[in-house]
């Protein structure tokens, strides 16, 4: 018995004995990269800010996110050489929000380095130096920008020639270039599809005639603002290659230069835009139709006349998918001779134009039926003729502008929610559209702009409507509409998920309710609640904990805002680029905390009684991103030179405001009637 006892002890201990231990490796050690990037992927969609506290969760999870980061978008240029260190496999070099990059900053650069993309389009500081390390350091390096470079010139083009492997190069407003350093680029850089040279104005035909004999693989050319004439105007018009053609504000285009063309020139063109071009007419447009047959896109706003005649020759581009008249007059029967010749447009704009009657324009959108895309923003002169021709014939509109068009009814306005439920984007902007109105836009499910500004008879109950039927709204825009309030805010708020966008400035019975509802709109990023005086810090905290992606902020007039706010966005609103303080009742304190943001490029601290020049110093020095200012004149003689000049130095431009105080508001039904008296005179 005693044996039996004990062989029965023994085989239970073996039963509950623990089973040996094994050693089991992280779950995310073993993904492949592939796996684990697409992870990444994922986490960066919902929330980039997650992904710092996903290289922090383990050693593994640190290297991964360090492979996976392709993109780099430091602060400051002192910050490179570390965030080049930590991800070696970055692509894209983002510098937009350093305002000066030295040229130690880009020698700083690993040779052997796997960028291919680097944006210096904000960047000043660096020179012919800088960018000659940058040529020896990234030899695989295709996508530079270095729009705004006002200070490079042909020493810098010549070290940009040393980048054989570029592709894509913007040199927009480098007005020191000349025909020299274009050469230089010309030559050394063969492989260019993409090439910007806006506002380069040493340039001339010698320059880009050998531009367009060196560099025959270019898809795309900007040479808007520049001397480009006819001896040049004819070698580009030829490169075989050539899709997309920009010449805005080109004086030296003319009818004879267009006229000029024939058979020999290329047949790839399918986008030009010679908007602003004043010395073309439309004699010069109808001449030129003929050598561009395969053009989807042409852009002639603010250009010529629009005659029947030429109405008619653009029926020789057959392809034709986008024209763009914005500003144009419109001779008799130009429109209808459009409606006629082009009904292949899926977008058409006229706004600002003159010359834009009912009757022209009912004819024109009955023969577009496949139109999507109609701007009529200030046609002043159309009814309810045009919007009921325009919501019966174009039922597949995803985009409709008429802001201002005044003498349309409230009943017409119907008729776009009615007929036209495909739409994405719609302004109706300073128009008389009502809450009967609202109610039949929500039909409307697929909206994502709504933009009903100055709409002085919509209320609560029509903002419900919307909220209710529109899921997908990103940008609302409700400027001086003073007949809504919180309940209508918080409906948008509920049923928008998704919103991005909203400015409701000079509504002003609005409260710290609305705040609190839009604080749960996580992908928000743009609030414009200026004017608005019953807001206070209490809403705007709850903003900065709730919207962590907010980058532009504008407060000025909502007077009940103070330090408290400030405090709460340096904590949560790490995002946040620009702002506007004016007349708020923030004090050195508030100001001095808002400039530990580090990304802050733009402040507008204009009659804040609470400010010293003392304090403002402090600020101006600690927030070192900061890009442009705008402060009251009052204190340019109260700061010490030195100091604004050591910031200036770091990129900052002070812009001097000398506005006197104002603190009322003007009611929106009075500064609409103001506003209309001004346009009428």
């Amino acid at each position: 018995m005693a044996a039996a006892a004990a062989a029965h002890r023994h085989n239970k201990r073996r039963l509950i004995s623990p089973a040996p231990t094994t050693t089991t490796a992280p779950p995310l050690d073993s993904l492949a990269d592939e796996l684990l990037f697409l992870v990444l992927d994922r986490v960066a969609a919902a929330d980039p800010r997650a992904l710092k506290s996903f290289a922090l969760a383990s050693r593994a999870c640190h290297a991964a996110e360090s492979r996976h980061r392709r993109l780099l978008r430091p602060l400051r240029a002192d910050l490179l050489p570390a965030a080049l260190a930590r991800y070696p496999s970055a692509s894209r070099l983002d510098l937009s929000l350093c305002a000066r990059v030295p040229d130690a900053a880009l020698a700083a650069v690993p040779s052997g380095s796997s960028l291919r993309a680097l944006d210096l389009s904000l960047s000043g500081g660096f020179g012919a130096a800088g960018l000659a390390a940058l040529a020896g350091a990234c030899p695989d390096l295709a996508d530079l920008d270095l729009s705004n470079g006002v200070h490079l010139g042909d020493a810098a083009a010549a070290e940009v020639a040393r980048m054989r492997a570029l592709q894509r190069l913007s040199l927009s407003r480098c007005k020191a270039l000349t025909d020299m350093g274009l050469g230089c680029v010309a030559v050394g850089c063969p492989d260019l599809r993409e090439l910007s040279l806006k506002w380069c104005l040493g340039l001339t035909d010698l320059g880009l005639h050998l531009l367009a004999l060196k560099c025959k693989k270019l898809t795309s050319l900007d040479l808007s603002y520049t001397m480009i004439t006819k001896q040049s105007f004819l070698a580009i018009m030829k490169l075989p290659n050539l899709q997309v053609l920009t010449l805005v504000g080109c004086i030296g285009i003319d009818d004879d230069a267009l006229g000029s063309l024939d058979k020999e020139c290329s047949k790839s063109l399918q986008v030009l835009d010679m908007s602003h071009c004043q010395n073309v007419t439309d004699v010069g447009v109808s001449s030129m139709v003929k050598s561009i047959p395969n053009l989807l896109e042409l852009d002639l706003s603010y250009c010529c006349h629009v005659t029947p005649s030429m109405g008619r020759s653009l029926q020789k581009i057959t392809k034709l998918r986008m024209l763009k008249l914005e500003g144009c007059k419109f001779m008799a029967d130009g429109l209808k001779a459009i409606g006629s010749s082009c009904v292949s447009i899926r977008e058409l704009s006229l706004s600002k134009c003159s010359g834009v009657t009912d009757t022209e324009l009912s004819f024109a959108v009955s023969k577009l039926k496949n139109l999507l895309k109609l701007d009529i923003t200030c046609c002043r002169n159309i009814t309810d003729v045009s919007v009921a021709a325009i919501t019966s014939s174009c039922t597949s509109l995803i985009s409709l502008r008429m802001e201002s068009c005044s003498h349309v009814s409230s009943g017409a306005l119907q008729l776009i929610g009615k007929n036209c439920s495909h739409l994405e984007e719609l302004d109706l902007t300073d128009s008389d559209l009502d809450d009967e109105g609202l109610k039949a836009l929500a039909g409307c499910s697929n909206l994502s702009s709504l933009k009903i500004g100055i709409c002085l008879r919509i209320s609560d109950e029509g903002l419900t409507y919307i909220g209710k039927s529109c899921p997908k709204l990103r940008d609302i825009d409700l400027y001086r509409c003073g007949g809504i309030s919180d309940d209508g805010v918080i409906q948008i708020a509920q049923g928008s998920p998704m919103l991005a966008s909203i400015n409701l400035s000079y509504c002003i019975e609005i409260t710290d309710r609305s705040l609190m509802s839009l604080s749960k709109c996580t992908k928000l990023n743009t609030l414009e609640i200026r004017g608005c005086p019953k807001v206070s810090s209490a809403g705007l905290s709850e903003i900065a904990m709730g919207c962590r992606l907010l980058s532009k902020l504008d407060i000025k007039k909502c007077f009940q805002i103070n330090d408290v706010g400030m405090l709460y966005l340096s904590q949560f609103s790490h995002c946040l680029r620009q702002i506007n303080l004016s007349y708020c009742s923030v004090t050195d304190i508030g100001l001095l905390s808002l400039s530990s943001i580090c990304g802050l490029q733009n402040m507008t601290i204009v009659h804040l009684a609470g400010i010293t020049p003392n304090g403002l110093t402090a600020a101006l020095m600690v927030c070192g991103g900061l890009t442009k200012v705008k402060l009251h004149e009052a204190f340019k003689s109260m700061m010490p030179a030195h100091m604004l000049k050591s910031v200036e130095a770091r990129g900052c431009i002070f812009q001097w405001i000398n506005k006197p105080f104002k603190v009322e508001v003007e009611p929106c039904d009075v500064w609409k009637q103001q506003s209309q008296d001004v346009l009428v005179r």
